[in-house]
């Protein structure tokens, strides 16, 4: 009777032993993400020039990823822009960067190396273009722009390509009705103050600094770029189909503006990398992107617009599947 009991004791405490370490087991598990090791290593990030709002976007997305994921590394790289941007990623000179939907179309449509691998990861904000010439100044449509100088970006850059496409669409030939000058944003505002230029193109989130601070200290507006040239634009086809029409808010530049909206067109911005980019490191940047959407946006207010209901579009690119993989995993 005494041995019977001392069985069915031992057999009663282990039971209750296994249940405490299975109790634990669960704690740990759920205290502990086992197994879940956070992306390391080191990656590169090409942003844009130093004024613009792709590098302003990348400094703050990479103060980002050092607090979510502490042991990547990103080294961020200046570029001329989105055209600089999307060769860097497909030729594997950069792991990651932000591109326009209109440049991403043509790299595309003209088969550049490495076009098959590229992949969305999220849909970020639109850039705005902007026409920029001193208040004084005759020009009160894109076509005036005729045989004046004018800064058209440098030639790897999103505001190149989309200057190109306006004037076009406007009825100019972008090398010989005008005179372009490949400067870029760190050297427009000053050029356009000292009348060595008549007017600018900027392609950028709202606002760009360059431009902010342009109009707080000269007195210049915006050319309004109206529906018309839009709907121009649309008949051009390929890449000109990422054009829409858009109104910069009056509140964009006040001093430039003096309480009126212009009339212009916008285009989306991608995070875009390669298809053999590492899918748990490309599921965690994702996320990233989008938990520090009001952080970014209170210096770059453009990325205050990035929205998880609209970022899953990335066309013309489809979706990485890390990218993939986030947006399953927070879907309602």
């Amino acid at each position: 009777m005494f041995q019977a009991l001392t069985r069915t004791g031992r057999r009663r405490a282990l039971s209750g032993s296994t249940a405490v370490c299975a109790v634990v087991g669960l704690l740990l598990w759920w205290l502990l993400p086992l197994g879940e090791e956070s992306p390391s290593g080191e990656i590169t990030f090409s942003t844009g020039t130093p004024t613009g709002v792709y590098q302003m976007y990348g400094k703050l997305l990479q103060g980002a990823i050092a607090k979510d994921l502490p042991d990547l590394d990103v080294q961020l790289l200046e570029s001329d822009g989105s055209q600089d941007n999307i060769s860097r990623v497909a030729r594997g000179e950069a792991d990651f960067t932000i591109a326009a939907a209109d440049a991403v179309q043509t790299y595309v449509l003209q088969d550049k190396p490495g076009s098959h691998r590229l992949r969305g990861c999220s849909r970020l904000y639109d850039d705005y273009v902007h026409l920029v010439v001193l208040r004084s100044s005759p020009v009160q449509s894109v076509k005036d722009l005729k045989g004046m100088r004018v800064a058209v970006g440098p030639g790897g850059s999103g505001v190149r390509l989309i200057a190109n496409h306006v004037l076009e669409a406007a009825g100019l030939d972008p090398e010989k009705d005008v005179t372009p000058l490949d400067d870029g944003i760190a050297t427009m505002p000053d050029l356009l103050r000292k009348h060595e230029i008549d007017a600018f193109f900027w392609s950028g989130g709202l606002p760009t600094n360059a431009v902010q601070e342009l109009s707080e200290t000269d007195d210049i507006r915006l050319v309004p770029i109206g529906s018309d040239l839009v709907e121009n634009l649309h008949r051009q086809g390929g890449a000109s189909r990422y054009y829409r029409s858009a109104v910069m808010p009056a509140d964009a530049y006040p001093a430039a503006q003096r309480g009126s909206a212009v009339p212009t067109l916008a285009v989306a911005n991608f995070l875009i990398t390669r298809e053999d980019a590492d899918a748990d490191l490309t599921e965690e940047l994702t996320r990233t992107v989008i938990g520090s959407r009001d952080h970014i946006g209170e210096l770059v207010h453009a990325a205050q617009l990035v929205d998880l209901r609209t970022a899953v579009y990335t066309d013309p690119l489809p979706l990485h599947e890390g990218a993939r993989r986030y947006y399953r995993s927070v879907k309602p």
